[in-house]
């Protein structure tokens, strides 16, 4: 439950550090998402319901910083995200059997391709409201490179949960000995 709670607040520091952290200039302006990486390595960890808490309260978060009200219209709705991250989340949460045999590349994989499926999905929600799709390379590197990013750090960032799953004592967290 420690490492539970931990999450929790990785979570909610890593979303105010998102807002300061500046667009990487050699992935033509792509933002460094780091909340979505930390909620599926979760998904993993955790059992299925506290990751759904943990999606919860990453989407709410999510929501509380990305709600656009334009005029009359809400360009973002409030709640969608919430329900983005459980869905994404509990198809991580069903590759678990590779993370408990040691097997973090399909999730390191997921963690890239998903946080560019968030952004995807928020640019289809804002077009799909304004009513204009605008589709140009510029976008695609917007939804695209912070995958990219996302599948760059994911290693670095699971190794380091890891290591504080382990140090909290969770015990959900599969056992070395059994799988040596």
């Amino acid at each position: 439950m420690i490492f539970f709670v931990l999450l929790l607040v990785l979570v909610f520091v890593a979303q105010i550090v998102e807002l300061f952290l500046p667009p990487l200039g050699w992935l033509h302006s792509a933002h460094v998402m780091l909340v979505p990486v930390i909620v599926f390595y979760g998904a993993m960890a955790l059992p299925f319901s506290l990751m759904l808490a943990l999606a919860f309260f990453a989407g709410l978060l999510l929501d509380a910083f990305t709600v656009q009200i334009i005029g009359p219209r809400v360009e973002i709705a409030f709640g969608w995200s919430i329900l983005l991250y459980g869905v994404l989340a509990a198809i991580m949460h069903g590759f678990k059997p590779l993370f408990v045999r040691g097997r973090w590349e399909v999730h390191c994989l997921l963690s890239g391709i998903f946080t560019s499926l968030i952004l995807l999905a928020q640019y289809l929600m804002i077009t799909f409201r304004r009513g204009a799709l605008l589709v140009n390379k510029d976008v695609w590197w917007q939804v695209a490179g912070p995958g990219v990013v996302a599948l760059l750090i994911a290693p670095l960032l699971f190794w380091s949960l890891h290591w504080l799953g382990r140090a909290t004592g969770n015990s959900y967290l599969p056992q070395e000995e059994a799988y040596r």
